[in-house]
């Protein structure tokens, strides 16, 4: 486990994609848009803040209290996260369909459960995280302000 674990974070040194990564995300992304894989996964397409074009990635949906949620595992300053903010948060994620949605910045004091349960489901993420995926929610609080997540909430135009 030790070994996968060096091998995720080298996919992402420096807190960016290596080619491979890149990659390996676009399949994963063709993947989960097309709804094979387990249904807390998708592929989130968010316009580019200087191309314009559309930037696929697969995220996983973490489902906590009712509500969805996404959570950018390399922090705040990655692309997808600051392409999100210059697009009004105006999204689209695919999983067979197509849903339109708008994401909402979660407040920090409200981050730590939705981490962990985050963390129950994305087993890739764990090595970028500092906290055991079994911790209390205490310890989660410590990094929460790392860590952006977002409430998915319908957006224009629906599904």
């Amino acid at each position: 486990m030790r070994y996968y674990d060096s091998y995720l974070r080298w996919l992402y040194r420096g807190g960016r994609p290596s080619r491979f990564a890149r990659l390996q995300n676009r399949a994963s992304a063709a993947v989960f848009a097309a709804g094979i894989f387990p249904r807390w996964t998708a592929e989130l397409q968010v316009r580019g803040r200087r191309s314009g074009r559309l930037v696929s990635l697969p995220v996983v949906i973490a489902d906590f209290e009712g509500e969805r949620y996404l959570v950018s595992m390399l922090g705040e300053n990655v692309n997808w996260v600051r392409n999100l903010k210059a697009a009004d948060y105006q999204a689209v994620l695919r999983h067979g369909i197509r849903e339109n949605v708008r994401l909402w910045e979660v407040p920090v004091a409200a981050r730590a459960p939705i981490l962990r349960r985050y963390l129950r489901l994305a087993p890739g993420a764990r090595p970028h995280i500092p906290v055991d995926f079994r911790a209390p929610v205490a310890e989660f609080e410590k990094v929460a302000a790392d860590y952006p997540v977002f409430r998915i909430d319908p957006g224009p135009g629906g599904r």
